[in-house]
């Protein structure tokens, strides 16, 4: 087979490119084997090479990596309709009715004439209406990045009343929490001391939603941040012909000292 044979462009196209990689007899061998389970990371992999080109405002990159997380949609809905399970037109109709469903103040009666935060509760709203009788904490994934689901589960958990009234409430807890992991750190076994730490992560994740502050980018900002004056340090020792492991703890912390001012002053901070 030939590309000749193949719709000349749209989403059609790239349709028959994922069936005929699929086909049993003349397909790829590797794309035949594969399964939702062996898939399932390559889309979270996507999904985050999505978000790093939108932080660092690579445009161009973007293009390429919304079509390589289109296609995650695209292989799953394929073996999705060999196992019989549904097909990308049922994928396209269910998202398209509910996106109509949670915008009557587009495509309804209602009025938009509604702050975007009264949006944000009415979609909720929606959501939980769709939910029916479950608790309320389900429909969270669980394999989102743990600071998200944290943030999402706070949130999900404040709507019914259950949250700290004020930042101060979460710093008080957060000091509490703090003080936990010492005490684990000189008393307590590996897994009572791992349990400490996540409870303080929790918190940290909970002050951010407080301070309306999202924590897997700002945790994202700052492994960008450490990465590029780690990198000057690198830089620094190189000029002298050596590398971080022929410094040590007192010169690479001055080292690390200048490009953090450095840092500073060319983003004007």
């Amino acid at each position: 087979m030939t590309t000749d044979t193949l719709p000349p462009s749209g989403i059609d196209r790239l349709l028959a490119i994922m069936a005929r990689l699929r086909d049993p007899a003349t397909g790829c061998p590797w794309d035949i084997e594969q399964t939702f389970a062996t898939i399932a990371p390559y889309t979270l992999e996507e999904a985050h090479e999505v978000a790093d080109a939108i932080e660092r405002q690579a445009w161009d990159e973007l293009r390429g990596e919304l079509g390589d997380l289109l296609f995650q949609v695209v292989y799953h809905a394929q073996m999705a309709a060999e196992a019989g399970h549904f097909t990308f037109a049922d994928v396209v109709a269910a998202i398209s009715d509910k996106m109509i469903a949670r915008h009557p103040h587009v495509f309804g009666t209602e009025s938009r004439d509604k702050t975007a935060e009264q949006q944000t509760r009415d979609w909720e709203a929606q959501k939980a209406r769709e939910r029916g009788q479950a608790r309320t904490l389900d429909g969270i994934a669980a394999a989102l990045p743990a600071l998200t689901r944290a943030l999402k589960l706070q949130n999900r958990a404040a709507r019914v009343g259950f949250d700290w009234p004020s930042t101060a409430e979460v710093l008080d807890k957060l000091v509490e929490e703090a003080r936990e992991v010492v005490e684990a750190r000189d008393t307590l076994s590996h897994d009572a001391l791992t349990e400490e730490i996540g409870d303080l992560l929790f918190v940290m994740a909970n002050l951010a939603r407080h301070l309306k502050v999202d924590p897997e980018a700002a945790l994202r900002a700052a492994n960008s941040k450490f990465t590029r004056r780690f990198a000057r340090i690198e830089d620094w020792l190189a000029e002298t012909g050596r590398s971080p492991s022929d410094s040590d703890l007192a010169e690479m912390d001055a080292l690390w000292n200048r490009a953090k001012a450095e840092d500073k002053a060319r983003r004007g901070t």
